[in-house]
């Protein structure tokens, strides 16, 4: 197990830290259709990458006609 020699000081400890804090998001807009997403992903909204479609889109399912 590591045992420090001497104290770290506040100041030194505070440093080291200084690095560790959260980048907020930064959310690119579809060239598709608009919506934001994140960037170098796929557009969650319409499938799109890249100005072509990668993810094909289902169309919208009524569950209650489907659960009958």
């Amino acid at each position: 197990m590591a045992v420090q020699q001497n104290k770290v000081s506040k100041s030194r400890r505070n440093n080291r830290r200084a690095h560790d804090a959260l980048v907020a998001a930064n959310p690119n807009e579809c060239p598709n259709c608009g919506e934001l997403k994140r960037p170098h992903h796929v557009c969650a909204s319409c499938g799109y990458y890249d100005d072509r479609e990668v993810v094909a889109q289902a169309d919208e399912i009524d569950l209650d006609e489907d659960a009958a």
